[in-house]
C-alpha cells in the first residue's frame, strides 16, 4: 500500500532502469578455478592447492570493490562458483560482506566443504537465493567414479545433512553420466523429496574445456551421451517437456544472420573471474572477449568493451551458410563460447550441438527426417502449425 514514505512501482519502470547509466542486474563471480573434486566432465577444475592459481587468484579487497560497484550499478544478486568457492580462506567475509550490500547471493557448490560453521553463517544471513548443489550419483561408486576422490561421496552426505538439519534452503542436481544413469528415478525420488515438487536439472550435454586444455577435451568427450540417447532422456516426459520446448520455440526462434551475439551476454550480466577478468558469460574465455578489472571498471566495460563485442559478425562460410540461416539457432546450444572451447574460433558450427538440436526439432515434429534447420523458409508457419499439434509423439519415432 503507498504511504508518505513508500510507493510501489513496477520494476521494469523504476527509476533504477530508466536512467543513462549502465545497469549490472547480476553478476557472477569465479572465485577459484580450483576444486577439491576431480570430476570427469568437468571444464574448470585446477587441483585444490594450485600454488600458481592462489597467487594469481583475486584478493580479498579485490573482490570486495567489485562487489561495492556492482551494487553501485543496480546489481540485485551475485553468484558465486568455481571451482568449489569455499576452498577460498575468506569465502565466509566475501559472502557476508555481498550481503549486507544488500546483495542476493546465490551459490554454487559440491557441499563436501560445508561445515556447521558456514551453515551457521548462512542462518544468521539467508542467502535470498537458493544454494544448489551438484550431486554426482546415490552411491559411493557411482559419486566417486564421477569426482575421482575417495572419501568425496560421504562427504556429500555430511554437507548436505548440515543443510536440512539447519533447515537452509538449497536444490540438488544432477550430471548424467554412463555411471549414474540406472540411479536416475532413485534421484529423481530423493531429489523431490527435498525440494518437493520441482524439476530436477540435469547436466547431459558437456562443455569442453573453458581454457582449451585439449587433454582434457580428450577426455570430456568420451564421457558425452549421443544427442538421440540425450535427447530421450530430456523426454522421458514427453508430454511435459514437448510443451515446454514448443512454448520456447514460439516466443524465441529464428536465424540469427550474421550477428554472433543473438543472447543476452553482456546486457545487464558478465562474469568475473578467478583472476579479475570480466566476461559476457562464463562460458566466453576467448582473449578478445574479456576485460581486465585490474585496468578498468565493471562500469566501463558495461558502456564501452561489451556493446563493440556485441557488435561483431560472424566472418567463417560454414557458419554463415548454416548457423545464420538456421530457424533453430536458439534452440541450439551453439554459441560464440562454445565455439571457442571446441574450435578457438568465435564463429565455426560446433558439429555435436548442432546434431542435439535437429534432434530435438525432430522428436517434436518441426522438421522432418534428413531436413535442416537452414533449408526450411516457413518456419513461423511450421511452428505455429506445431503448437496446435502439440507436438509429434516422440514414442512413434524413438
Amino acid at each position: 500500500m503507498d504511504s508518505p514514505y513508500v510507493s510501489r512501482s513496477t520494476i521494469n519502470k523504476a527509476r533504477l532502469w530508466k536512467s543513462n547509466r549502465p545497469v549490472l542486474r547480476w553478476l557472477d563471480i569465479e572465485l577459484t578455478e580450483r576444486c577439491n573434486n576431480n570430476c570427469i566432465h568437468c571444464y574448470i577444475n585446477l587441483p585444490p592447492d594450485d600454488s600458481n592459481a592462489m597467487k594469481m587468484e583475486l584478493s580479498g579487497n579485490e573482490l570486495k570493490r567489485i562487489l561495492k560497484e556492482a551494487a553501485s550499478l543496480g546489481c540485485l544478486k551475485v553468484r558465486f562458483t568455481g571451482g568449489e568457492p569455499f576452498l577460498r580462506k575468506d569465502f565466509e567475509e566475501l559472502y557476508v560482506f555481498s550481503r549486507r550490500l544488500g546483495l542476493k547471493v546465490a551459490v554454487f557448490t559440491n557441499a563436501t566443504l560445508l561445515t556447521e560453521k558456514l551453515a551457521a553463517v548462512f542462518s544468521r544471513f539467508p542467502p535470498m537465493e537458493k544454494i544448489e548443489v551438484s550431486v554426482y550419483g546415490m552411491k559411493k561408486s557411482s559419486y566417486e567414479f564421477v569426482t575421482r576422490v575417495p572419501g568425496s561421496y560421504e562427504a556429500a552426505k555430511k554437507g548436505i545433512g548440515i543443510l536440512l538439519d539447519k533447515k537452509i534452503p538449497f536444490a540438488v542436481k544432477n550430471t548424467l553420466t554412463p555411471f549414474n544413469k540406472k540411479e536416475v528415478s532413485r534421484f529423481d525420488n530423493w531429489a523431490k523429496s527435498i525440494q518437493g515438487g520441482e524439476g530436477v536439472p540435469y547436466n547431459i550435454f558437456f562443455n569442453l574445456h573453458c581454457r582449451r586444455d585439449e587433454r582434457k577435451n580428450r577426455f570430456i568427450r568420451k564421457f558425452r551421451v549421443s544427442p538421440t540417447e540425450g535427447v530421450k532422456f530430456l523426454m522421458r516426459d514427453k508430454k511435459a517437456y514437448s510443451k515446454a520446448i514448443l512454448n520456447f520455440c514460439s516466443r524465441f526462434i529464428g536465424p540469427p544472420g550474421d550477428r554472433l551475439f543473438s543472447c543476452g551476454s553482456g546486457k545487464g550480466i558478465g562474469c568475473v573471474d578467478a583472476y579479475g577478468k570480466f566476461q559476457p558469460c562464463m562460458l566466453l574465455r576467448h582473449p578478445d572477449c574479456v576485460y581486465d578489472l585490474k585496468g578498468g571498471s565493471l562500469k566501463d566495460a558495461l558502456e564501452n568493451f561489451f556493446p563493440r563485442l556485441r557488435e561483431a559478425k560472424a566472418m567463417k562460410s560454414d557458419y554463415l551458410n548454416r548457423c545464420a540461416e538456421c530457424f533453430l539457432k536458439d534452440l541450439c546450444e551453439q554459441c560464440p563460447g562454445v565455439s571457442w572451447m571446441e574450435h578457438g574460433v568465435l564463429d565455426r558450427p560446433v558439429e555435436y550441438f548442432c546434431n542435439i538440436a535437429h534432434t530435438q526439432a525432430r522428436a517434436i515434429g518441426l522438421l522432418n527426417p534428413g531436413e535442416m534447420g537452414w533449408e526450411v523458409s516457413g518456419w513461423r508457419e511450421r511452428i505455429s502449425k506445431c503448437v496446435k499439434k502439440g507436438g509429434r509423439d516422440y514414442e512413434n519415432k524413438y
